[in-house]
C-alpha cells in the first residue's frame, strides 16, 4: 500500500474583494478532503471556476485556508511558519503550469540547473545534475537548446524536468497539457506515469481533460467548491 503524502482535512477558502457595497467574499472551496499517496497520479477534475486550481496553490502552500488542515507526512503544515512553508516548496514540492515559465534567453540545460543553484549548489554542481536528469528523462539531446526555441511539448517536458531538479516527493501540475496537441499531451502524461511509477512521486494533476483524467490512478471531481465523487479522496 502507498504511503500517504499529502493530506487535507476540510479545507475551507474564500476570495475578498472590495466593492461599492462594502466587502464581497466569495466562498470557493468548502470543506474539501482528500489525501496524495506515493507512487499514484490522481487527477482533480471540474468546469471553471470551481475552485479546483485555488486547491492545488493551497496544497503547494503558496496560499494558507481559512480553515481545515493540510498535512505532509503527517506533519500540519496548512499553518505553520513561512519558513518551515517555503523550505517544503524549495526541497518536496515540485510544481508544473500551463505556461511553462521557462526563462526563454537560457537553454534547456540551465533553466533545469537554476532550481539546484537557487538552493545553494555550485553552479558546475548544477549543471552536472540537471545534465544527468535530463538524461533519465530522455531529453539529453535537447539541453544546449534555449527555452524560446522549443516546441510546446517540448517546453512542458523542460518544466517537468525543472520541477523534478530538487527530487520533490509531490509533484503539482495545473492544466500541464492545456496546451498541447494529443501527441504532445500523451508525451507529458507518460513521463508523469513513468515518475510516479518508478520514482514513488505523488503526482496531482488539476485538468479540464477528461480522458487523460481517467488515466490517472483515481479522480477527484470538484463542483462550486464541493467534492461531488471523492474517488476514494
Amino acid at each position: 500500500m502507498n504511503s500517504t503524502l499529502l493530506r487535507a482535512e476540510c479545507i475551507d477558502y474564500s476570495f475578498k474583494e472590495s466593492g461599492s457595497q462594502g466587502s464581497l467574499s466569495t466562498n470557493v472551496l468548502k470543506g474539501v478532503s482528500l489525501c496524495l499517496n506515493a507512487g499514484e497520479i490522481t487527477a482533480v477534475v471540474g468546469p471553471s471556476g470551481c475552485g479546483k486550481s485555488t486547491l492545488l496553490y493551497l496544497l503547494g502552500l503558496l496560499d494558507r485556508p481559512e480553515k481545515g488542515s493540510i498535512f505532509f507526512k503527517g506533519q500540519e503544515v496548512g499553518h505553520s511558519s513561512e519558513e518551515v512553508r517555503t523550505q517544503l516548496r524549495n526541497e518536496e514540492i515540485g510544481f508544473v503550469f500551463q505556461f511553462h515559465f521557462l526563462i526563454q534567453e537560457l537553454t534547456v540545460l540551465e533553466n533545469v540547473a537554476l532550481p539546484l543553484q537557487k538552493s545553494g549548489m555550485a553552479k558546475a554542481e548544477a549543471h552536472q545534475s540537471a545534465s544527468a536528469l535530463l538524461e533519465k528523462l530522455g531529453m539529453s539531446s535537447m539541453q544546449g537548446r534555449h527555452a524560446h526555441k522549443l516546441s510546446g511539448g517540448e517546453r512542458q517536458r523542460v518544466a517537468i524536468a525543472r520541477a523534478l531538479a530538487n527530487q520533490p516527493s509531490i509533484l503539482l501540475a495545473d492544466e500541464p497539457t492545456g496546451n498541447l496537441d494529443s501527441h504532445n499531451s500523451d508525451t507529458v502524461f507518460n513521463l508523469m506515469l513513468q515518475l510516479a511509477k518508478e520514482k514513488n512521486v505523488g503526482v496531482l494533476i488539476v485538468t479540464h481533460n477528461r480522458d487523460l483524467a481517467s488515466r490517472c490512478d483515481r479522480v477527484i471531481s470538484i463542483r462550486d467548491g464541493v467534492i461531488v465523487n471523492p474517488g476514494d479522496a
